[in-house]
């Protein structure tokens, strides 16, 4: 039986090569056959304008731009192909500021260098199996940053009432 992730289509953003031949060489074991690769944040871009990529795999410092750009632009620019596009931050940068300025940004998940093949995979069906919704509010716009619903949280929804909020239902990849 073929595996699921033959249909999709991957990005993997990294400017040191050893790092995305290791994500590519996991992705390819997982079955994967549409793996695309770029350098930097305009490469990257250029890439998701040209293919329908349903996956980025991306790391934070890129050199000239980080993937915190490309987050945004991908999130906010007038010309994104893709503004719901499932983003996973890869990335030995991991202090506490930096994974904030990945979630504000609109990454979909973060997930911490060294990565194993069972991180890439949990990330993989973290993204396909429980999409978040999409949040506009105010200058952010990305996927919904709580995770879970508060079971003791009893009144009304905190922000439904607010000006410029809207959730916005995201499709699954693939």
């Amino acid at each position: 039986m073929a595996s699921p992730l033959t249909k999709l289509a991957f990005l993997v953003v990294d400017d040191n090569a050893n790092m995305a031949h290791i994500v590519k060489t996991i992705l390819k074991n997982f079955g994967a056959v549409h793996i695309y690769e770029a350098r930097d944040v305009a490469e990257a871009f250029a890439t998701v304008r040209q293919y329908a990529i349903d996956i980025v795999f991306l790391d934070y410092n890129l050199g000239f731009m980080d993937g915190i750009e490309f987050i945004k632009m991908m999130r906010n620019a007038s010309d994104s192909p893709n503004p719901y596009l499932p983003i996973v931050m890869l990335t030995a940068y991991t202090e506490q500021h930096r994974v904030a300025a990945a979630r504000d940004a609109g990454t979909t998940e973060f997930c911490a260098k060294p990565v194993t093949a069972m991180e890439i995979y949990r990330k993989i069906v973290e993204v396909i199996e429980h999409p978040r919704p999409f949040v506009r509010a105010g200058s952010y716009f990305g996927p919904d940053r709580r995770r879970r619903e508060d079971e003791a949280y009893s009144g009304p929804e905190r922000r439904a009432g607010r000006p410029g909020f809207t959730a916005e239902p995201q499709a699954a990849a693939g």
